[in-house]
């Protein structure tokens, strides 16, 4: 059974956006980078919703071709591209290559495809991983926190009516200062 894996940068007081809704201030260096090439290479198909997807397929569909960008972006850009996703939206009119669209039934849709063979899944963005939270479908949540408190903004982690027990599995130190922490349910067995 595929897991699904809630996966993204946070500052230490637990946003992903700033107050303006910009990404700047999580700007990884090489070696996280890197670290985040080698996880991506893990997954088997990545769950968007609408807006970062856009943002997302803005950048990274054609990244490759920038012959400025660092090599470690590159190879970003390739698995990027490689890895098959599903964009939950209701408003989106289509997605780009090896994407499929989803409109309804997300919970029957992610049951479905947790029950299939192959590699985990990754969600990608706070808005659906809150619908995936309440619906219990989250296996395994990794949230890589930076040395920034940002004040305000978008939070990782939406106010729920019901605790989530979560068992350390690993933790990881970046030179940046930033820490891997990852985490799988308590109900889970290992």
């Amino acid at each position: 059974m595929r897991k699904v894996v809630y996966c993204l940068n946070v500052s230490l007081d637990g946003f992903i956006e700033d107050a303006n809704g910009s990404l700047d201030w999580s700007d990884p260096d090489e070696e996280l980078h890197r670290f985040f090439n080698e996880q991506e290479r893990g997954f088997g198909l990545q769950l968007y919703g609408r807006r970062i997807y856009e943002t997302m397929a803005g950048h990274w569909t054609t990244a490759h071709t920038d012959p400025s960008a660092p090599a470690y972006e590159i190879e970003y850009a390739r698995i990027w591209q490689s890895i098959p996703k599903i964009v939950f939206s209701k408003t989106l009119q289509h997605v780009g290559e090896n994407a499929r669209l989803v409109r309804d039934n997300l919970a029957e849709e992610v049951s479905a495809l947790k029950a299939q063979p192959g590699r985990d899944m990754v969600v990608c963005c706070a808005g659906l991983a809150e619908s995936f939270m309440r619906l219990g479908l989250i296996d395994e949540f990794r949230p890589v926190v930076h040395p920034v408190v940002l004040g305000g903004g978008k939070p990782m982690f939406p106010a729920m009516d019901s605790m989530i027990s979560l068992r350390l599995m690993e933790t990881r130190r970046f030179g940046s200062g930033a820490i891997l922490l990852r985490y799988e349910r308590a109900d889970q067995t290992s």
